[in-house]
């Protein structure tokens, strides 16, 4: 009996030991396809810029960066020229910087992060629910931790098409992904679990327009573009046009046209490449050009939700890896229908970053970013292990399956060993 109970006890422990080995070699890369020599910076850049003008369509616009200063920049259109003044539609990186804008509104005093949201809404509420509203906060919103269950991921409306009021698109959005619930609500305990969630973004935007007393546009251009020197940034889609929007392609490379969004705020800031750079910039710690104060712009970069013990994101916010100095890699993704794709990602204490803003590319600035970050600093970014958990799961799954064979024919061999022979 004391070697069986050894023996499970063992079995137990490979199978933990195997599992914590899946998962550290998943995060180091160490089944990571090999995107072929990086070597330095100019090596890296080199690298990229040669796979985008590989694939022959859409538009792109990538600048790498070294210590806070363009180490590279590359821009490829199949149709209109495009040069880092052209403005690109950010998709979901918006959310980065509607954050700053909210950000913005609790350094001047006007929002306390911690409050309940409704305490400063009279256009719009939330719905009343089982767990309550009084837990959905600022701070909570901006990390996807209040508990809402909408799901979103918009398409958009297509041009011609009646845009929603943002009160509407709050109540049901009609431009919903189809696997979204499109509702915006309370369907989980806030603080307990993270669940992305775009309506909170544009309950966000109805925050600032309420706190503000402005149209949201008007407030981001004023608190944020104006300050940071974004003169090619624009949430308003006619103005983008008029001031030089990149061409828009789908995802075989055929031209197509750019939708509309009730709620910009979570999905449709259109900036120049160059203006990327003003803005991450601005979060480089020790740049000089600290937009927000210091205690602020430490929360916003400190993890306040996980996955799989991993942390994924702080206020506005990705945590793509561990950075090599300390702290994390930052920035946001974004992709909206039918095929605009965006990253920006930076590591805060060297001033290092990338940004790569595309349309027409499936794949492509998330594939770039992810190698940047394992160039970076040898770690797979937490988009890359998202898409790889479930190999990794059917790779934990199979060793303890081998792990408890091997243990039964153990235990089997060890009763009959233990068995007496009959004379």
């Amino acid at each position: 009996m004391r070697k069986l109970i050894l023996l499970s006890i063992g079995t137990l422990t490979a199978m933990a030991a195997w599992t914590v080995l899946i998962f550290v070699g998943l995060s180091h890369g160490w089944w990571r396809t090999d995107p072929g020599a990086r070597g330095g910076v100019a090596e890296f850049f080199a690298v990229s810029a040669e796979a985008i003008g590989a694939a022959e369509q859409g538009a792109v616009a990538f600048v790498l960066l070294e210590k806070g200063e363009i180490a590279g920049e590359h821009y490829f259109s199949a149709g209109v020229p495009v040069t880092r003044d052209t403005l690109f539609q950010l998709a979901s990186l918006s959310k980065w910087v509607t954050a700053l804008g909210v950000l913005k509104l609790a350094a001047d005093g006007k929002l306390d992060l911690d409050a309940p949201v409704s305490r400063y809404l009279t256009r719009w509420q939330l719905p009343e629910s089982e767990f309550g509203t009084e837990g959905v906060t600022a701070r909570r919103l901006l990390s996807h931790m209040a508990g809402l269950t909408d799901g979103l991921g918009y398409l958009g409306f297509e041009p011609g098409t009646p845009v929603q009021t943002i009160e509407a698109s709050l109540t049901e959005a009609a431009d919903a992904m189809p696997s979204a619930d499109g509702r915006t609500l309370v369907g989980i305990e806030p603080g307990k679990t993270w669940s992305y969630s775009g309506g909170g973004y544009a309950l966000l935007e109805l925050l600032i327009e309420e706190i503000s007393g402005e149209p949201f546009g008007v407030y981001m251009k004023r608190a944020v573009f104006d300050p940071l020197g974004m003169s090619h940034s624009t949430f308003d889609l006619a103005e983008a046009e008029k001031m030089g929007l990149a061409p828009c392609f789908d995802e075989a490379g055929a031209p197509c046209a750019y939708h509309e969004f009730a709620a910009p705020a979570a999905a449709s800031l259109q900036a120049s490449a160059a203006d990327l750079v003003r803005f991450i910039e601005a979060q480089r710690r020790g740049a000089g050009r600290d937009f927000l104060p210091p205690d602020i712009a430490a929360a916003m970069m400190t993890p306040h939700a996980s996955q799989y013990g991993i942390p994924i994101w702080g206020l506005g916010i990705m945590l793509y890896a561990g950075a090599p100095g300390g702290g994390f890699i930052i920035g946001h993704d974004g992709m909206n229908f039918p095929a605009i794709e965006t990253t920006a990602r930076l590591d805060p204490a060297t001033g290092d970053g990338i940004i790569v803003l595309a349309t027409g590319n499936p794949g492509l600035a998330a594939t770039l970013g992810g190698e940047w970050v394992y160039w970076h600093t040898g770690r797979v970014d937490v988009r890359t292990l998202d898409h790889m958990i479930p190999q990794a799961g059917m790779a934990v799954i199979a060793g303890w399956i081998l792990l408890l064979a091997l243990a039964v024919i153990m235990a089997f061999r060890m009763r009959r060993s233990e068995t007496p022979k009959s004379s």
